[in-house]
Order: C-alpha cells, then sequence, then structure tokens
C-alpha cells in the first residue's frame, strides 16, 4: 500500500478507533476524547473496520480546492503584470488588475503567484548583508572621521558634536574634538591638532557630509572639490566617502561606545563646557586606546612628517576663494562690499581675480600672488536670511545663533510681496523737448546755418 500521510489530528483518531474496536474503551468516551457525537464516532468505527486506518483520512486530501482559481486565469494575470506591471509590488499590481483589467483577486494570491514565477521577492530574500571590510594592516593608511551630535554634557550644557579619528588597522583613537556643530572650521581645528600630533596619513575615510563631497558633481565652481578636500590636496593626502554607514563601522560603533562612557566620564568629573572637555579628551583617549586598541598586521607606521611651517599651515586650513575685480577695484564677498585701496599693485588688478583667506577667528585677507591687500569693507546685514536651507547637524548651531541675534536687535522691517516702483506724477507734461531725435535735428540745423555762412 505504501506510505500514507495523515495530520496527527487523524492519527489521534485512528489510536481512539482501535480501542474502541478492541473492547479498551466505551464509544461514548471515545467521543468525548474526540469532541464528536456518538453517531459520527460509529460512522468512522465502520469505515476503519471495512477499510482500514488509511480510510480516516480526509477525502479532500491531494485534491485541488473547491474555490480554487484555475490555471488559466493565472497565467492570464501573470501576463498582464509582466507586460505592464513588471517592477510594481503585489499590493500595487492586485490594485491594477481590478482596477484596469476587472481582475479581482487578493493581493496575498498575486504575491504568491509573482514569487512562483519570478517576479516578486520576498522580504527574506530581498534581505542585503553587508560583509564586514578586513582592518587595514598599518598603523596611520587609513583614518575614518565622523561627527556625532549628541547630548555630551547631558542636561548641564547645550547639544554639540564630538568629531573622532580613529585608525582603522588598529581602532585607535586618534584625535576627540568637542565643537559646537560639524562644520568646515571645526573639522579643520580638529586636523590641525591631528597632524602636528601625528604627522600626515596616507587617507580619510569619511561619510558623504558636505563638509567632505561637493554633493552636485555638476557644479561648475570650486573645481569640484570642498574646502576640506582642497587642504588635504595640498597636504598630498587623500579623503575617500563611503557608500553606506556599515562601510565605516568602526568609527560608528566607536561613537556608540564614546555615547555610553564619555557621557558618564564627563559627569563624574564635573564638566559641562566645551573649552574644559578638550583639556580632559587627552587622558581620556589614553585610556580608552589601552583598553580598546589592537596591534596592527604590519608594524610600518604611514604617517609621514607635516613638513610645513606654522603659517603655511594656516594658510592651508582656511577658506580659500577667488574673487573678480571690476573697474572699481570693488567686489562683493560673503555679503560685504570690498573696495581694494589703489596702488601700484591694485590699479592692474581689474578684470583680474584675487585670492581670499578666511581664517577661523574672522580675519579675512585678500593677496594677489602672494602680496596682502589692504582694503575696506562695507557690511551687509548679517543676520540669518529667512528660509535659508541649513543642513541637520548644524542645525543646533544655527538657531543658538539666532537666539543671540534675536535678542541683541529687533529684525529690520521688510516688505512681502512683489517689489514696484512707485510712481509720483509731477504734473509736468513732457513734450519731447529733450528726445534724442529732437537734439539731432538741432544739431542738423545748426550745422546747416553754419555752411551757409
Amino acid at each position: 500500500m505504501g506510505w500514507v500521510t495523515m495530520s496527527e489530528r487523524e492519527l489521534n483518531r485512528v489510536e481512539v478507533l482501535a480501542q474502541i474496536d478492541d473492547g479498551r474503551l466505551t464509544v461514548a468516551n471515545g467521543a468525548n476524547m474526540l469532541g464528536l457525537t456518538r453517531r459520527q464516532v460509529f460512522r468512522l468505527l465502520k469505515r476503519y473496520r471495512t477499510e482500514g486506518a488509511a480510510a480516516i483520512r480526509h477525502k479532500a486530501r491531494g485534491k485541488p480546492p473547491n474555490n480554487c482559481i484555475h490555471r488559466a486565469k493565472r497565467d492570464f494575470a501573470l501576463t498582464l503584470i509582466r507586460e505592464n506591471y513588471a517592477d510594481f509590488g503585489p499590493t500595487l499590481a492586485a490594485e491594477m488588475l481590478a482596477e484596469h483589467h476587472g481582475f479581482k483577486v487578493s493581493r496575498e494570491t498575486v504575491r504568491k503567484w509573482m514569487t512562483e514565477d519570478g517576479l516578486w521577492l520576498s522580504r527574506k530574500q530581498r534581505r542585503t548583508f553587508h560583509q564586514p571590510r578586513l582592518r587595514r594592516e598599518c598603523f596611520g593608511e587609513l583614518i575614518q572621521i565622523d561627527g556625532s551630535d549628541h547630548h555630551w554634557f547631558e542636561d548641564r550644557g547645550p547639544r554639540c558634536t564630538l568629531l573622532v579619528f580613529i585608525d582603522d588597522a588598529t581602532s585607535t583613537l586618534m584625535e576627540l574634538r568637542i565643537v559646537q556643530s560639524e562644520s568646515t572650521f571645526s573639522y579643520f581645528e580638529a586636523l590641525e591638532h591631528y597632524l602636528l600630533k601625528h604627522g600626515r596619513p596616507v587617507a580619510f575615510y569619511s561619510d558623504k557630509h558636505t563638509v567632505f563631497r561637493v554633493p552636485n558633481q555638476a557644479a561648475k565652481s570650486g573645481y569640484g572639490m570642498t574646502q576640506f578636500s582642497r587642504a588635504l590636496n595640498e597636504m598630498n593626502i587623500e579623503i575617500l566617502c563611503a557608500n553606506s554607514s556599515q562601510a565605516k563601522g568602526r568609527v560608528e560603533r566607536a561613537n556608540r561606545t564614546l555615547q555610553d562612557r564619555l557621557v558618564k566620564e564627563l559627569r563624574l568629573a564635573g564638566i559641562s563646557d566645551i573649552e574644559t572637555a578638550n583639556a580632559f579628551l587627552s587622558g581620556f583617549m589614553e585610556r580608552s586606546n589601552a583598553k580598546f586598541a589592537k596591534p596592527p598586521a604590519r608594524l610600518d607606521n604611514l604617517h609621514r612628517p607635516l613638513n610645513a611651517e606654522p603659517d603655511r599651515l594656516r594658510d592651508i586650513l582656511c577658506f580659500r576663494d577667488e574673487r573678480y575685480v571690476s573697474r572699481q577695484l570693488a567686489f562683493s564677498y560673503d555679503r560685504k562690499r570690498i573696495i581694494l585701496e589703489e596702488n601700484e599693485v591694485t590699479r592692474g588688478l581689474p578684470g583680474k581675480y584675487v585670492d581670499s583667506y578666511e581664517f577661523a577667528d574672522g580675519r579675512l585677507e585678500f593677496r594677489w600672488k602672494g602680496i596682502q591687500l589692504t582694503y575696506s569693507a562695507f557690511d551687509k546685514d548679517q543676520r540669518v536670511t529667512h528660509a535659508a536651507i541649513t543642513e541637520n547637524k548644524r542645525l543646533s548651531a544655527v538657531l543658538e545663533f539666532i537666539k543671540a541675534e534675536q535678542e541683541k536687535a529687533p529684525p529690520k522691517t521688510r516688505r512681502a510681496g512683489k517689489k514696484r516702483t512707485r510712481y509720483q506724477p509731477s504734473g509736468r507734461r513732457n513734450d519731447g523737448w529733450n528726445a534724442l531725435a529732437d537734439r539731432k535735428a538741432k544739431a542738423t540745423r545748426a550745422a546747416s546755418q553754419g555752411s551757409n555762412i
């Protein structure tokens, strides 16, 4: 006879019916155990005695269900989906079939059909796995950098950002710096401390923050690089941007650890300001590296000497740009009107570009072939403009600046709506006495009178 597939409930019925047939169990007790009536137990017992245990199996087993959709309808629906809705999900595909083709079927049935024919992958099949990347072999070969915006002082101070520099080969914390926000100047400050302490690494590894990467690769200005990448390029250091947060997981995991350990150590030390916290971080890094740092695969240190004077490093770690000089020896810079002092050098500058140097302390210099130019600056309104685009990582610092500006003075009154010129009639009639045609006619008459004389 072979194997017979039965469910657990059917096996339980066979066992009870066998006991009833042997006289070890009464029909009434068997009916109570199976949850059936005595008449149904007699029917099953009769079938069991005549056809055997296989007769207790459900008669519909192995047969198509009564509500089964015909194979032709299934093929028709899948043909429509392949031709018109190949990139649709099961839910939307079922809605389109009902709306545009009058074919009503449940979304789960459509999901089953699409999965069987390879038109849809389940959530488990669509899951992606990020394979761990092996560490670099040498110390100083790759330095991962990131900023972590967090309540580092809890409720004792404002929200701020911790800049983290960590070596990929050893997980050594190379530089920690608490700043107000994740900006170019804050990274310049942390980078300067790093370079003076360790030297120049081979490359930095960061995310796609606008400090490191130009969002619009088709931009015509800026030569395709940010101020930070321009400074690294001058020092022969590469900057690489990760495509996902998992790619730079070492610094991400370090941020998570620091958000637990560093916050509690700052609380125990009673520190609630940025300056004191930065002085505390050097000792914290030594203790953390002694506990968590790992030995590199190779003992080579790929850091190179800085080989730059302090003045040269200052000129590199600043905002650099170019400005076109007009005939009036003037140009605009950061909502300021800059007018160069007239001298032997500046007389030949109209129509040329001068280099601008903006430093972290607010100083602004303009140079022509290394010669510093004397200028006068006329400030415009320095308040944050309405509807200004602000990055999420700098939002806290911008809001603090706005609050400080609002406390200084009330905003200037500005008109809303379309700007128009209000004409005030003078009552005088323009009869064209000074028109161009009238002046030419007068000149012609004067010339003809002179020739006649």
